[in-house]
């Protein structure tokens, strides 16, 4: 869903303080960076005063003794200030890239600990955002700009204080001036906030758009779709580039404004300054020199303080949309029953005998109970937005071994059910049972590594084919890879490619066909032999051809398995122990094939070819 309305960063400084966070134990350095930034603007401000006292004695010819000794504290002033420069500027850029390392891990582990209603809600791109656009503002803010602007406030700190000591009168023209840059500032940041805010957002929506077009080339180009998908492209670009012009527009009105006063005041500090120093009204050149030195460089820390006042509040913006991502609540995780190993891996085939549920007991104990894949499903009501009902009053049962077969149009809540078991979504009444136990008291790590799955929409990742298929157990070896590869009939075309199981896939598996894919998908579920195995219209996608090869290797996953089959090719459901025939959420009919046939319903009906599911 994209985000279309904006609002100005909520909180700066509680977001200033989170992410003060995330330095950790390095706290410290960030005040040595303030000390070295001091001490840097103090070399700025009081070398300026140093010299006015060097040129005031060359010009008097009283002691150059003197003069040598302020010349020597000059040099070591400022060159303590460029130690103290590079010091700091070293820290920061060290500091900034673990803080942003510590962010992204941060992101990585919430993104993956989401509950999967939250990516229903968002597009793919809004999300990937928050890892770039969003994190990448905090590069310059945290390299450069957070230093910068304690530098620039000192400098001005430091600037009031020494116009006020060479002589307060001249000092009221530059105050005067530093009041009106202070209000232009703090009137056009407040604006600056409020569109660069909506510029993060409008960077996620092009972001979400272009990863959409991306994805959907194929079916934009099929339907002749090119001219309006530009013209929805060309609305976010709108969007976006409204709201960067406008945050650029005030971020570049600084400059010219600071610097045109910046010159009308320097006019009138010259003249008024020769003024007082021709009536003795100042102690000598070189005090004119030290003021009309830091009357030109007075306006140079406000040019510097907006500049990097941008960059903070564009930071902040991005880092105000992490925190908003960070805040969504995570996957909620009850569950106290563990699976545990009994035994070591010797076979795939032995998962049953090396694997139990152990249940905590109230005296400190464990109660074990064995491994089956057994499925109840009781009085099962659910809607994934609380008002329209997907599952209503579903109640089935699926003993050790047996083959449970889903069919239905579309919407029925086929898939929804594989959701449930798994825990995607939680149901909002009745109870799910596996093996006797409420799935809700089961952790989620158990409950997923009991269940082996293969969908319709295989996603195969960037690396080898020998990676894709370990991805369900990470731990296996080679030859179980292989071992698995055959069960699922892959093992004949993986040997053919070029460089065979080290052969790597790009774009989701794209160098592969169909048929090839989806064997690589019931490979994956071949190496990790957990007693219940599901199979969500696995053949929907692929040709006859191929899926005569694919049927014969879901043959072999399924021996000795409870299976759920959500099947869109009847000749897949045939053999199986039951069929549940779904409409509108409710189970209208069920049986054997045999049992449905007889029925003459809805099933029979489909099963003739009278009807068609939508």
């Amino acid at each position: 869903m994209a985000q279309n309305k904006y609002s100005r960063p909520n909180n700066l400084l509680k977001t200033l303080g989170r992410l003060f966070q995330y330095f950790g134990k390095k706290k410290y350095l960030l005040f040595l960076v303030i000390i070295l930034v001091i001490y840097t603007s103090f070399a700025q401000i009081y070398g300026s005063y140093v010299m006015g006292q060097i040129i005031e004695g060359a010009i008097k010819n009283e002691n150059y003794n003197e003069l040598l000794v302020n010349t020597i504290e000059l040099v070591c002033i400022y060159g303590a200030g460029v130690i103290c420069d590079l010091s700091y500027t070293q820290i920061m850029v060290r500091l900034s890239q673990e803080v942003l390392f510590n962010l992204r891990k941060e992101l990585s582990i919430h993104n993956q600990n989401l509950p999967l209603a939250y990516f229903d809600k968002y597009h793919h791109g809004t999300i990937m955002s928050y890892f770039t656009n969003d994190v990448d503002t905090l590069v310059g803010a945290l390299n450069d700009s957070f230093a910068n602007i304690i530098l620039c406030v000192c400098n001005i700190i430091g600037t009031i204080i020494i116009l006020a000591v060479i002589n307060i009168y001249l000092a009221l023209i530059i105050y005067a001036f530093m009041i009106g840059v202070c209000l232009f500032i703090y009137i056009n940041t407040k604006k600056c906030r409020k569109y660069f805010t909506m510029q993060q957002a409008e960077i996620a929506n092009i972001n979400a758009k272009v990863e959409e077009d991306i994805n959907g080339t194929k079916v934009e180009k099929a339907f002749n779709h090119e001219e309006e998908g530009f013209k929805n492209f060309d609305k976010v670009n709108k969007a976006w580039l409204n709201a960067s012009t406008k945050s650029f527009f005030h971020t570049q009105l600084n400059v010219p404004v600071i610097v045109s006063l910046s010159y009308f005041e320097f006019t009138v500090a010259c003249i008024v300054g020769c003024i007082f120093l021709v009536n003795n009204w100042i102690s000598g050149i070189g005090a004119l020199t030290t003021y009309v030195v830091n009357v030109r460089q007075s306006a140079s820390p406000f040019n510097m303080f907006t500049q990097h006042v941008n960059n903070i509040l564009t930071a902040l913006a991005g880092l105000e949309r992490i925190y908003k991502f960070l805040d969504e609540k995570e996957e909620e995780d009850k569950g106290v029953v563990k699976l545990v190993k009994l035994g070591d891996a010797n076979s795939l085939h032995d998962y049953k005998s090396r694997y139990a549920w152990s249940i905590p007991l109230k005296d400190g104990t464990n109660k074990l109970i064995n491994l089956k894949g057994e499925i109840v499903f009781k009085n099962v009501t659910f809607s994934y937005d609380k008002k329209k009902i997907i599952l209503d009053n579903i109640s089935f049962y699926a003993k050790d071994g047996q083959k449970i077969a889903f069919v239905g149009s579309t919407g029925a809540g086929k898939t929804t059910i594989i959701s449930l078991i798994t825990r995607f979504y939680n149901i909002d009444s009745g109870e799910i049972l596996y093996d006797g136990i409420n799935v809700n008291d089961i952790e989620l790590d158990s409950l997923r590594r009991s269940i082996s799955m293969v969908t319709q929409d295989t996603h195969l990742f960037t690396g080898t084919i020998k990676d894709n298929i370990r991805y369900s157990r990470m731990h296996s070896s080679d030859d179980e890879i292989i071992q698995a590869a055959k069960i699922a009939n892959c093992d004949n075309f993986i040997k053919m490619l070029p460089q065979g199981y080290e052969t790597v896939l790009y774009d989701d598996g794209h160098n592969l066909s169909e048929g090839q894919r989806q064997l690589l998908a019931l490979a994956r579920a071949a190496l990790s032999m957990p007693p219940l195995l599901i199979l969500d219209e696995a053949t929907s996608n692929i040709d006859t051809r191929s899926e005569k090869l694919v049927q014969a290797s879901m043959d072999k996953l399924m021996q000795n398995r409870t299976v759920l089959v959500i099947a869109h090719r009847l000749s897949t459901v045939k053999n199986a122990n039951a069929i549940l025939y779904l409409e509108h959420g409710k189970i209208i009919e069920r049986g054997t094939n045999e049992d449905l046939l007889k029925l003459k319903g809805k099933y029979y009906s489909l099963y003739q070819g009278k009807t068609e599911l939508e």
